[in-house]
């Protein structure tokens, strides 16, 4: 199979899909592997290394794209890309088609494979491609929220850990997930008053055995919500529904009831956002501010650091890259009840329920459209 690798064009991607030592896995496989001149330059790989693990590389993405069967990426194909894709090519990246119904009918009209890493999902329901991208934004989350709390950037001036004699900040995540936990981690190692909200009480019983003792688990309902956000510093959004849109639990009014200078890191932004006035936004132009409330909404955070980004996913979704050549798309599908799971759009149909009810149009389950 040729695998190609274009450079990411998104604002301020700086990730790769994938590394020299996968190239040079996929060519002791007997693939053809195609990046894109310039592809790796931003998470620290060169040309020179690419070709030294058997790869070629291409002047420009047109070539990568023509020539491909197999396109790796790290995020969703942008509007310039769609006249590239050709029928029958699988593209294997980060969809969210969830959130947007432009990109999702852009890919049913293209004739495409379309697998998305977000939806790959084993029976324990972990998602092994999302799970090291939501570590490293769980983990960013604080990072950037500390840094907008600065009075400079439009935050309260509050320093997350405080000083002996000063408390420290308030730090409220939605959701218990990989991004919540990383999350709290950070937030709790800075010193900060951290509380955890979500709806699952095994989640909330189990992180009570293994959080430290500044993090505080709530039961997530509407009236804990209010109360929490209502003393807030940072708030970190980290609510997700597999494949779905995230549903919006802070509401516009609601910003009206929290201190001014708070700042919101909506991680969900990807998958539509669970704040009512969240936007997506560019690490070139990352905050705004709604009713005195700073939100940061930047929907590829980990490009932000795009050298560790890059090595945590290729880890992962090296082995699913190589079953796919290997294999081929169908039978790789049929055997592996993962990949299947992370079939989102097949000969213009939608595999995926949720994107499916997100849109109103009609699902095919996926085994139904496979040879």
């Amino acid at each position: 199979m040729k695998i190609g690798i274009p450079k990411e064009i998104k604002t301020n991607e700086n990730r790769v899909a994938l590394v020299p030592a996968g190239a040079e896995a996929l060519v002791a496989a007997g693939h053809a592997v195609v990046m894109e001149t310039g592809a790796g330059l931003g998470s620290g790989f060169s040309d020179a290394q690419y070709l030294a693990a058997g790869a070629q590389i291409a002047g420009d993405a047109d070539a990568v794209w023509a020539g491909s069967d197999m396109i790796v990426k790290v995020k969703e194909p942008i509007e310039p890309e769609w006249k590239r894709i050709r029928p029958g090519q699988v593209i294997f990246t980060y969809f969210h088609f969830a959130a947007s119904e432009q990109l999702t009918r852009a890919h049913m009209a293209s004739g495409a494979i379309c697998i998305a890493y977000e939806t790959v999902e084993l029976p324990s329901r972990e998602l092994p491609l999302l799970t090291p991208m939501s570590e490293v934004a769980g983990r960013m989350a604080v990072q950037e929220g500390a840094k907008y709390l600065e009075k400079l950037n439009g935050g309260r001036g509050i320093l997350l850990s405080g000083v002996p004699g000063v408390p420290p900040a308030k730090v409220v995540i939605l959701g218990a997930g990989v991004v919540g936990v990383n999350a709290a981690k950070i937030a709790a190692g800075m010193g900060a008053s951290v509380a955890v909200l979500d709806v699952n009480l095994e989640r909330l019983r189990y992180l009570s055995d293994v959080m430290p003792a500044n993090v505080q688990l709530v039961f997530s309902d509407r009236h804990n919500l209010l109360a929490q956000i209502a003393s807030a510093d940072l708030i970190v959004g980290a609510v997700l529904i597999h494949g779905a849109v995230a549903p919006k639990l802070i509401r516009r009014e609601d910003l009206k009831t929290m201190r001014a200078g708070a700042v919101i890191v909506d991680v969900s932004v990807d998958q539509g956002g669970c704040v009512e006035t969240t936007r997506p936004t560019t690490h070139e132009n990352p905050v705004f501010i709604v009713d005195g409330v700073v939100h940061y909404g930047v929907a590829n955070m980990p490009g932000g650091v795009p050298i560790t980004s890059t090595l945590a996913l290729t880890n992962a979704t090296l082995p699913y890259v190589l079953k796919l050549a290997n294999k081929g798309c169908q039978r790789a599908l049929k055997e592996t009840p993962e990949l299947q799971n992370g079939l989102n759009i097949i000969n213009g149909k939608i595999t995926h329920r949720k994107v499916a009810e997100a849109f109103g149009m009609d699902y095919h389950p996926a085994e139904s459209l496979l040879d």
